[in-house]
């Protein structure tokens, strides 16, 4: 049946590519030059001496020649002279490794000729080095590997004994520690974690101290039968003569070894040795020329590596007690470094490491400790520690009978061990607590041992309390803390002191904890960016009061006219910062036009605004003091604090924007004068942390220097609900199902949550409307003996839908398999109990069933579905609508959205009382799901749609909540008109039909005992053909239906008739039922509430939306049982999360029944915008990537019905079986070649343009004059030939040349409207989940490939174009791109020089699609202009001739049989024929190649060869 996927060879790969500035220009210029890459240009790059040597060596181009055999001693000069460093911080000169990466060195000719033997040292660092880079610019790494997998085993042999006999410099340590942390980043890739993993097994404890090693065997006591059988196998092989020490083994000393060598680093080579000591207080005299930078970047990355060691439970389960014994984080806290000004990030960087290390976990279950737990170990680990020394060490009497309070604190405790002699306490630590090793080279220092009891017996804050602690706000140190909030131009190069979002996470507690850091800096860089916007229009100076002014004004930013605390309330019980404060700001509105007074007077309740203190500089800054100046300093700014809007009054102390009920709407009044007044809540937890310091440390008083209010756009502000939900999740528990908590994490069976092996599945599903006939049934189960039967289980042998299907029990594994990750293989395969080879189909029993009579009324029909599905499709469907997780990989245009309706469709039919909840990433994905699911059979009363998008809905109908419950109110009363109908055809009082209640009792008293009584009359007379149409007792009141209801000729017609005429009465007493609940709550919020928690079935919003309103939903008691996900792949990790607990659990169990998510991991990620959380911390990873990469099995839908199957061919390689519907190869409209276009995709070369390729004219702003202009050229080509400018997107891959195609396009198509601007000018990024017929793609870059290597990327740009696709390019960059291969080799396969078909002159052409006719090849940009010009030339002509002809007609001097003529030969005006191409466009895709040989303006054959000549003549 359907295939599900797990992760194999080409399904994930790194792909985030990031753009960013490379430091060193690649000539020789001076070391510290910082331009941008716009400095060189691709002919220095061929010039260069790395581009001729790979040239001559291993790189393939068009017209490359036989290569030179394999040089080892070549590999020994390029790294030597071009991959090491002398001196300075970079580990590697960056822009030589750029150009040897992007030759494929390591594809070529490293890996190629590799052999572990032979390889030499220079060749292996030259391997890693090759690696580390793509890593840096996060393109597929390990790809190339796989071709080789036994030798690629063998290169990692290689690289751990690479240390063994030799000393690497501090630069290739760094390298080699890099290699090493992106291995370990890489543990969802089978051949790396292999052998990698082995580094962190229980081999790695052979290295423990002999005290720390019986610590940790008696504290895992299921550890000691794992250590003995290592011991046993040991013990064989000394019997067997042979030599086996483990301790000799690579993972037994590895990791120690590198600790030993960071420590000796650390302490002897980071201070060169003039740093001097003060004698007296040991304190440290540095200057920052005694720094080693280079030493500095290894401790970083050391750092980082063992961060993400102890941050993955498979690695911390044993390193962490070998980082506890080497004291790694005491050495830290002690060095130099740490308090050093250059070791501001190590010192972030240990914290973190602190952190980790004595994280809330059970690190061998892998459980989260509860706080109470965490509190008791601490007591029991205090408790053991005093009763050893009340019996043991007389000297800590006191520490012994000290109550806990008095010594659990660092200071205390510091304090009541320094009365111990060094040696007393050498021996307490190592000896008796063996906390360190006595050999240890530290165990000498007392600061030392008391830096280690200390931090092993004082109490850690909890992480519920730290999170609690944290304001929500950014203040102005953490926005300008480069190492947390790096700028725009992170490279890549360094570490940073961030959280990282990989595969797994320790518990939930971890998983929200990173999230929600980097959330909050996330958004703190927006934040920042904002603040450097607007501060600088402010133009604020110092006046002759001394006092801050202000002479300009920004749109985002007022003065404040007074501020004053309102109110601080006490805090409460077991908190220290208060429970609110409140504050007042009046600012004035007056220098203000009315736009932006309207922007300031729309400031709501929950908005967020900031508080800044602005101090310019009394004299304006030199230029050199500008330059070393930091942001604040050069804005004045001391001071930034974040608030949110309680309430808005105007100068008379109006309310405004009141959304609460207070101010009826009648009573709304414009607000009056200039003058605002906003009452704040300001953050608890920051206003504690400030008057705590006022009060301790005598600072400044913040809160009395504000003097800026500043709003942000009110899309872009809501970030703060979406940290209050992190932060409301770590304070409650049991938040996730238990059947997705394993598997959320990372761990366990990557299937446990497939439906294969759920309870409570459905065994019997009616599929609806899905199945269309018999045949499609037995196509959409091709692995199973498909048996039709009637409902009472005899054979049908001619079935007709609908159908229900009855699901074997045992067999259900069988349906699918998981080519590629062999641990969820084997795990599917046990689940079914079975070796999954079957010769015999299983029988599937399929109930074709006869559906009841709807009812009389066209409007009691239901909607079917007229969708073909796919068996994929249909097993998607199958999937969606049983219990557990279900993930559909959708490739462009397979139908993502049918499927997700559907499963819509089936899972409310099948469980009527389950709700359901829909989550998309835009409103548009959802807009157009929700128009779809109104075209299914699910009644408009139970769909609802929450947020801002839905007033673009495409339907008549409102299903905001106020147009629902409005069309609740209209349908109570068009309902009650019908209930008083039917009274009066039985000739009842009218007034049962009053209200929804009174209707109730009619129905049960008149109603339904009429039809009892009249059931049990057909019960005996069956024979009577005429009884049902005799006795009906609602005949009356269905004498107004379209056709008779009776025909009288047989019993059971008429039966079957009546039945569904009462099922016509019961719906709409239903109904009534349903709409009492409006009929008693009286006020309109009220109403919308009990709609959404209690009616509405379907209910459908953004992530962004949900994340906004958790809370709200909490607090009405929301509920949903099934959660469906489109475009998941494109949404952030915690904003997925978040919608999965919009409710609270029940009985300590979560609700949900179902998570369907449906994206595709082949295309872009969600948008980040600060480069080092993208790139360093992984945070454009989506929830549904990660699950991928884990390897949980998945749906890959299989049949795409976009484009021409000849541009799905461009990225269908990136999918597993991607193939194409029926329609793609059939219908005529893909059938027909693009008219004046010799072929339906191509590659164009463009070379440069006066003497240019790319141009930045700021950083990261690329743009291509050459590529601009020739694009623009083919389009207006197009639109002369007749081709709707709604049907013509054009693409490129950059903001800057987007704008410029823009400026081109206005100077040269606006002013023609017989040509205008086509349908959009946008970036791939912006274009994805939209298409067009035609598209026309910049790829601007010529020096480098830049962000295009994300094949994410290439495939978005790729498969955008239904009909055409006309690519512009640099063929000599791009063709050698490894990564882009396989598209652009079969671009390659046509000619580079635009193929144009000249004969014809109208988009209509009958020439097929392989038919290339007589082809032109256009030799450049100048050609086409030409071509252009010449044409409008002939539309000019075209329009004077036509003008001429109108004026003679008017004269009286043509005859009317001569008007006709000219217009039938098609010389009408141009205009309108151009114009007569949009409208006609806009309707089906057929009406684009109709021919419109009426309208359009055509060219004879005659002005052909006009042309021709006339391109000729150019060309000569």
């Amino acid at each position: 049946m359907t295939r599900v996927y797990g992760t194999g060879v080409y399904d994930f790969r790194r792909h985030r590519v990031a753009e960013y500035p490379v430091a060193a220009p690649l000539l020789e210029k001076p070391a510290d030059s910082t331009n941008v890459p716009s400095s060189i240009t691709l002919s220095e790059i061929q010039r260069d001496r790395l581009t001729k040597i790979a040239t001559e060596n291993w790189a393939i181009t068009a017209d490359s020649d036989p290569k030179k055999p394999f040089s080892s001693d070549l590999v020994s000069e390029i790294y030597y002279t071009e991959l090491t460093v002398k001196g300075g911080r970079k580990p590697v000169p960056l822009q030589r490794v750029m150009i040897l990466e992007v030759s494929q060195y390591l594809e070529n000719y490293l890996w190629p000729n590799f052999s572990p033997e032979t390889a030499s040292f220079e060749h292996v660092m030259s391997m890693i080095l090759m690696v580390n880079e793509k890593f840096r610019e996060n393109v597929a790494a390990w790809i190339c590997f796989y071709d080789r997998k036994d030798m690629f085993k063998a290169f990692l042999e290689r690289v751990l004994r690479l240390k063994e006999g030799r000393s690497l410099t501090i630069a290739e340590k760094t390298n080699y520690l890099l290699f090493m942390i992106n291995a370990f980043q890489s543990l969802e890739d089978e051949i790396v974690s292999e052998r990698i993993m082995r580094l962190a097994s229980l081999e790695c404890w052979h290295s423990l101290s002999y005290g720390r090693f019986q610590m940790e065997l008696c504290l895992n006591e299921n550890l000691i039968k794992k250590w003995r059988r290592t011991a046993k196998r040991a013990k064989d092989a000394t019997k067997r003569g042979e030599t086996f020490d483990p301790t000799t083994m690579v993972e037994a000393n590895f990791l120690r070894n590198l600790i030993v060598e960071f420590l000796e680093v650390l302490d002897c080579e980071v201070f060169s040795l003039n740093t001097k000591v003060d004698g007296d207080n040991g304190q440290v005299g540095h200057g920052s020329e005694d720094v080693s930078d280079a030493c500095v970047l290894y401790c970083e990355r050391f750092m980082e590596l063992l961060i993400d060691l102890l941050s993955q439970l498979p690695t911390r389960r044993l390193v962490r007690p070998l980082v506890a014994d080497v004291a790694v984080v005491s050495k830290c806290h002690l060095s130099v470094l740490y308090r050093h000004e250059k070791g501001k990030l190590f010192a972030q960087l240990v914290d973190l490491l602190q952190y980790y290390e004595g994280f809330e976990i059970d690190d061998h279950q892998g459980r989260q400790m509860t706080d109470d737990e965490v509190l008791q170990a601490h007591y029991r680990r205090l408790q053991a520690f005093q009763l050893l020394a009340f019996k043991k060490i007389p000297k800590l009497r006191e520490v012994a009978l000290a109550n806990i309070g008095a010594i659990n604190r660092r200071a205390d405790l510091a304090k009541k061990l320094s009365v111990l002699s060094p040696e007393e306490l050498r021996d307490l630590v190592c000896t008796k607590l063996k906390l360190v090793s006595k050999d240890d080279p530290w165990s000498g220092r007392v600061d030392f041992l008391i830096e280690v009891m200390v931090s092993f017996f004082e109490k850690q804050q909890s992480q519920k309390e730290s999170i609690n602690a944290l304001p929500l706000y950014p203040n102005e140190q953490i926005m300008w803390d480069e190492s947390l909030v790096p700028s725009i131009n992170y490279s890549g190069e360094g570490c940073l002191a961030l959280p990282k979002l990989n595969l797994q996470f320790l518990t939930l507690h971890d998983y929200l904890l990173r999230n929600f850091n980097l959330f909050r800096l996330e958004s703190t860089y927006e934040i920042r960016e904002d603040i450097q916007e607007a501060v600088p229009h402010l133009l604020g100076y110092i006046n002759n009061e001394g006092e801050t002014a202000f002479r300009g004004w920004s749109r985002m930013g007022v003065p404040i006219k007074q501020f004053k605390i309102r109110e601080v309330k006490q805090p409460n019980i077991g908190e220290v910062k208060p429970a609110a404060v409140t504050a007042e700001v009046t600012f004035s509105i007056s220098s203000y036009k009315a736009q932006i007074r309207s922007e300031w007077n729309a400031l709501k309740e929950h908005d967020v605004l900031f508080l800044l203190s602005i101090r310019p500089s009394f004299e304006p800054l030199s230029a050199e003091e500008a330059e070393m100046a930091t942001v604040p300093q050069k804005l004045g700014l001391q001071y930034v604090r974040g608030c949110e809007i309680i309430e808005i009054r105007d100068e008379e102390g109006t309310l405004m924007n009141d959304f609460t009920g207070r101010i009826k709407r009648d009573e709304w009044k414009p607000p009056k004068g200039e003058l605002r007044t906003v009452t704040i809540a300001l953050d608890t937890a920051q206003y504690h942390m400030d008057v705590t310091d006022i009060a301790e440390k005598g600072a400044e008083d913040i809160y009395s220097t504000f003097n800026i209010l500043m709003r942000r756009k009110p899309k872009e502000n809501n970030f703060k609900a979406i940290l209050e939900s992190i932060r409301d999740l770590m304070n409650e528990t049991c938040i996730v199902p238990d059947w997705l908590h394993d598997i959320f994490l990372g761990y366990g069976d990557p299937s446990a949550a497939q439906w294969t092996n759920m309870p409570d599945l459905l065994e019997k599903v009616d599929f609806k409307d899905t199945l269309l006939d018999a045949a499609h049934v037995k196509d959409s189960f091709p692995n199973y003996k498909v048996c039709f039967i009637n409902s009472d289980g005899t054979d049908n042998l001619n079935p007709c839908p609908p159908f229900r299907i009855k699901f074997p029990t045992t067999l259900e594994g069988k349906l699918f398999t998981l080519p590629g990750n062999e641990t969820a293989k084997k795990s599917l395969e046990a689940s079914s109990g079975k070796d999954g080879d079957h010769s015999d189909k299983v029988e599937l029993l399929v109930e074709a069933y006869i559906p009841p009579d709807p009812g009389p009324y066209p409007q009691d029909q239901p909607k079917q579905n007229s969708v073909r599905f796919t068996p994929t499709q249909v097993g998607a469907i199958i999937s969606g609508i049983q219990p557990g997780l279900t993930m559909v990989v959708g490739p462009p245009g397979t139908g993502k959205t049918d499927t997700a309706v559907q499963i819509l469709n089936v899972l409310y039919h099948n469980c009527p009382s389950q709700r359901t909840l829909i989550i998309t990433h835009s409103n548009q994905a959802l807009n157009d799901l929700f128009e779809k699911i109104m075209e299914r059979d699910v009644p408009a009363r139970y769909l609802l749609r929450l947020g801002q998008g839905e007033q673009e809905l495409a339907t008549d109908l409102d299903f905001s909540r106020q147009g629902r419950v409005n069309a609740m109110l209209v349908r109570r009363l068009e309902l009650l008109g019908e209930v008083e109908r039917l009274a009066r055809s039985l000739q009842l009082p009218e007034d049962v039909a009053y209200t929804c209640e009174t209707a109730g009792y009619f129905w049960l008293l008149h109603v339904y005992s009429r039809w009892e009584q009249f059931l049990a009359a057909c019960a005996e007379n069956k024979d009577k053909p005429t009884l049902v149409q005799d006795r009906f007792p609602f005949k009356e009141f269905f004498s107004n239906t379209p056709r008779p209801i009776f025909t009288g000729e047989s019993f059971e017609k008429d039966m079957r008739a009546a039945k569904g005429c009462f099922r016509h009465l019961r719906t709409m007493f239903q109904e009534l039922e349903e709409c009492r609940a409006f009929e008693l709550l009286k006020s309109t919020v009220d109403r919308s509430n009990y709609l959404m928690t209690k009616q509405a079935k379907i209910v459908a919003m953004t992530c962004t939306h949900a994340a906004l309103k958790r809370k709200d939903f909490l607090h009405l008691g929301f509920k949903y049982d099934n959660l469906l996900m489109e475009e998941s792949a494109q949404i952030l990790e915690i904003e997925t999360f978040i919608p999965m607990l919009l409710q609270r659990q029940e009985d300590g169990y979560a609700r949900l029944k179902r998570c369907i998510l449906i994206g595709d991991h082949h295309q872009l990620p969600p948008v980040v915008k600060n480069m080092a959380f993208q790139k360093y911390s992984h945070m454009d990873q989506s929830l549904f990537t990660r699950f991928v990469r884990l390897g949980i099995p998945y749906i890959e839908l299989n049949a795409q019905g976009r484009a021409r199957p000849s541009l799905a061919k461009l990225y269908n390689w990136r999918y597993k079986d991607l193939g194409d519907l029926p329609s793609v190869r059939e219908n005529d409209i893909f059938r027909r070649a693009n008219a004046g276009f010799s072929y339906d995709y191509q590659l164009v070369d463009v070379p440069d343009y006066h003497g240019r390729g790319e141009t930045a004219p700021s950083p990261w702003f690329y743009q291509n004059e050459g590529e601009a202009e020739y694009l623009v050229s083919v389009y207006i080509y197009m639109r002369l030939l007749g081709y709707p400018a709604n049907k013509i997107s054009i693409l490129t891959t950059y903001n800057g040349q987007k704008l410029l195609i823009r400026d081109v396009i206005n100077r040269r198509c606006v002013p023609y409207d017989f040509i205008g601007p086509p349908h959009k000018v946008a970036t791939v990024d912006k274009f994805q989940g939209q298409q067009n017929d035609f598209v026309l793609l910049s790829l601007v870059r010529t020096r480098f490939v830049g962000h295009l290597r994300d094949v994410r990327r290439l495939v978005v740009a790729m498969s955008r174009a239904r009909l055409g696709l006309y690519v512009f390019c640099r063929r000599s960059l791009f063709e050698q791109c490894y990564e882009l291969q396989p598209t652009f080799q079969l671009l390659l396969q046509r000619p580079d020089h635009l193929a144009l078909n000249l004969h014809e002159t109208t988009s209509f052409t009958d020439r097929l699609v392989e038919d290339t006719g007589p082809v032109q090849l256009v030799s450049g940009l100048e050609e086409m202009e030409n071509i252009v010009n010449y044409r409008m030339h002939l539309v000019y002509q075209a329009q004077a001739m036509n003008h001429h002809q109108m004026n003679e007609f008017s004269d009286g001097n043509m005859p009317m049989e001569e008007i006709d003529n000219s217009e039938e030969n098609g010389m009408a005006n141009g205009e309108t024929s151009i114009d007569h191409m949009q409208t006609s466009a806009a309707g089906d895709d057929k009406d684009l190649l109709a021919d419109k040989s009426d309208n359009t303006t055509r060219v004879d054959a005659s002005a052909e060869e006009e042309v021709q000549n006339e391109i000729q003549g150019t060309n000569s």
